[in-house]
């Protein structure tokens, strides 16, 4: 026996040493494994293309439990004789990561991206992200992430860049992107669009004002941004409100607050008749539903606020930023007797996530996805490419509840604004020269200009399964690895990344990503809080994983986790695991010590059947494990190797070693090395580091227990 059992586990010590260990074995990449003779070239392929993090800081325990997850999945695999590849890298997260570094050059040096230039600002961006990649790297590895590092990607770099050209080109020929004035979420802080995914929503105190545009104004409207309605161009009811059917395609006019305005009464379904007057103030330019109410009734858009949040009509509200302009309208309608009620009430206000500026729907020539259009000679839209692989199976997700919400929000789908007013990320490949334009590649000769704006940062990454993979090539990994066999990620990004990539991938080679969709829920406290730094309950899973190790984090997580479902997490839970590990390492040192100099001997009838016993339990949590429960699996390989080998098996072979029967001593010895040997295999997923490095004192010869075969699932 190692003299190391002597001492208690030591996680810290033994970690960062093991994973070394498996880097240098080159086995994270299967064609080592190919190589060396431990998969069959012929074998299943097994892909996982990591989510990738944000190069705009350190990893959370959302992101540990992404990794503990797909690493549980992808060490399975392999030991079971797939071809298994878990593809790391990446993203340059555009807008989140040149924020943070305008806010840094800000308040260092007072200077703002315009006083750098845009070269000097993404070199500096470009610094910044690499130096954020590293860490990322390092944590990753902490995490004990089986990743073939030898195919690392980062959403910016050369062939990436290549790969998002090209889609934007066929999209672009194939009449799918377009340039158009349409209304977008615009960030007057930041200065450019963002998508739904960059807007957090804040509840707080408004006021629902009850006015009439006029004294003569048939009609009595409520709204809690009476700024905005000078802007106004139409009366939106509910066609069965028979309170308004007579109105209904009568125009008035007014002038309303110095601004004549031109308001046609309108009948729309969309209506909601129970919400305030049952009558609907429509501002198409500042109003996503109100746009849609012009589309349908052919409406002019009068843009009334600007892209600094202030009102551009003439009179006295002219210049005025839109909170000093409600106030202003209020005492205006106040004075001509036009105000009729004021109500507090609770509203979510849409907020831009990196710089908290209240969000302006604004009407923007911007670049455009079509979702809805045919696109040519395949006879389906782009919406349609997202709503069929799940419709039909071909795409699975867990859990399938997510299916409904799935399906909701895809047909409900608006065209996808991609282009964003910042400079770091892909530049819109778009070259100008007076009335020409050039799509795709930079064009020779002179006088040409590039777009200036950049591509949503989800244009990119919903390449990720395939460009990792050496698309637009037809690489030998992509035709072996893809379809990838499994996306896991947070159910929070399920429309913003998951189905984007379903989006894409549909279009570039009509086929899926991925077959299926595992999500996982958010990481919350002891309390069921969300972790937040305002709140002091963050837990830093590089910190839990030195005090208490990475396997323990990574049960921690795992355990009691199903998909689809928000987890709870605190310190007592990892300790707990800790423990497990250590009782992992007491069971070895009795296992070894107690067999040392052991020969295969016939196992009696009751080590038989405990043997037997591991056979079905190996048989279980292999199909828990295939069929995605691993929280199971992991509570399951918990229950056995502490209650049942340690509490019972090993306490019942004390009193069998003290006694006289020689053949159920050596019977019991096999049985022992052989339970520990087959758990640590069952563990590995779950538990890498400390088993890999128990395994280096119970193998036989000189291999890594990552490379071993799955334990038989029948005696």
């Amino acid at each position: 026996m190692d003299d190391k059992f002597l001492k208690p586990y030591d996680p810290k010590a033994t970690e960062a040493r093991i994973y070394a260990e498996w880097e240098e074995s080159g086995y994270f990449n299967p064609d080592q494994m190919i190589k060396d003779g431990l998969t069959e070239a012929s074998a299943e392929t097994y892909s996982i293309v990591l989510p990738p993090p944000n190069v705009t800081g350190r990893l959370h325990m959302g992101h540990a439990l992404m990794l503990a997850v797909e690493d549980v999945f992808v060490r399975t695999k392999r030991m079971q004789g797939f071809r298994t590849l878990w593809i790391p890298g990446t993203d340059h997260a555009a807008i989140a990561t040149q924020s943070v570094v305008e806010k840094d050059i800000m308040k260092k040096e007072g200077k703002s991206r315009h006083d750098l230039g845009r070269e000097e600002l993404l070199r500096r961006i470009g610094d910044f992200a690499n130096e954020s990649h590293d860490t990322i790297v390092s944590q990753l590895k902490v995490m004990g992430a089986s990743l073939d590092w030898s195919r690392e990607a980062f959403t910016l770099d050369a062939p990436r860049t290549k790969a998002v050209y090209t889609v934007f080109k066929q999209m672009y020929d194939a009449g799918l992107i377009y340039r158009g004035n349409r209304i977008v979420n615009w960030d007057p802080k930041g200065q450019t669009t963002i998508s739904d995914d960059e807007i957090v929503h804040e509840e707080r105190k408004g006021t629902l004002y009850t006015f009439k545009y006029a004294k003569d104004f048939p009609i009595t409207i409520s709204t809690t941004r009476p700024e905005t309605k000078v802007g106004d161009v139409a009366v939106a009811v509910h066609p069965d409100d028979t309170r308004y059917a007579k109105f209904v395609g009568k125009t008035y006019e007014a002038v309303f607050c110095d601004v004549p305005i031109t308001v046609r009464i309108v009948a729309d379904k969309e209506v909601d008749p129970a919400f305030g007057t049952g009558a609907l103030g429509v501002t198409p330019a500042h109003s996503q539903i109100d746009w849609e109410i012009a589309d349908r009734h052919d409406l002019p858009r009068i843009p009334v606020i600007n892209e600094y949040a202030k009102m551009t009509v003439e009179g006295q509200l002219n210049g005025m930023k839109v909170g000093e302009a409600r106030s202003t309208v209020v005492e205006w309608l106040r004075t001509e007797g036009l105000l009729e009620k004021e109500e507090e009430v609770t509203q979510n206000i849409s907020l831009a996530e990196r710089t908290s500026g209240v969000i302006e729907p604004l009407p923007k020539l911007q670049w455009f996805i079509d979702v809805n259009k045919e696109i040519p000679g395949r006879g389906k839209s782009l919406k349609q490419l997202m709503l069929d692989p799940v419709k039909d199976g071909r795409i699975e997700i867990i859990p399938e509840h997510f299916d409904k919400t799935y399906f909701h929000w895809i047909e409900n789908l608006r065209d996808w604004c991609i282009s964003r007013q910042i400079w770091y990320g892909h530049r819109v490949p778009v070259w100008y020269r007076g009335e020409e334009i050039v799509v795709g590649a930079a064009p020779e000769g002179e006088g040409w200009v590039q777009d200036e704006d950049t591509l949503d940062t989800w244009f990119s990454s919903g390449l990720w399964t395939f460009s990792t993979l050496g698309w637009p090539e037809e690489t030998p990994e992509l035709v072996a690895y893809h379809p990838t066999a499994l996306l896991e990620t947070g159910y929070d990004i399920l429309f913003f990344w998951v189905a984007r990539m379903i989006l894409m991938t549909g279009f570039a080679l009509d086929t899926v990503p991925f077959k299926t969709v595992y999500l996982h829920g958010l990481v919350r406290d002891a309390q069921g809080r969300k972790m937040s730094k305002s709140l002091g309950n963050n837990l830093d899973p590089l910190e839990i994983a030195d005090t208490f190790g990475a396997d323990a984090a990574r049960m921690a997580l795992i355990v009691g986790n199903t998909p689809g479902t928000d987890t709870r997490i605190s310190e007592d839970k990892i300790k707990g695991y800790k423990n497990f590990a250590n009782k992992l390492w007491n069971i070895t040192r009795y296992v070894l010590t107690e067999t040392e100099g052991a020969k295969d001997a016939p196992l009696t009838e009751t080590d038989s059947a405990v043997r037997e016993e591991l056979a079905a339990l190996a048989a279980d949590v292999t199909r828990d494990i295939n069929e995605h429960r691993i929280y199971m699996a992991a509570e399951k390989l918990y229950h056995f190797a502490w209650h049942r080998l340690a509490d019972e098996l090993i306490e019942e072979s004390k009193t069998i070693f003290t006694g006289e029967d020689e053949a159920a001593k050596a019977s019991r010895k096999v049985l022992l090395l052989s339970l520990l040997t087959d758990i640590l295999k069952l563990l590995h997923p779950f538990m890498p580091f400390v088993t890999e490095e128990i395994w280096k004192s119970v193998r036989t010869k000189d291999t890594l227990l990552m490379v071993e075969k799955w334990p038989a699932t029948a005696v």
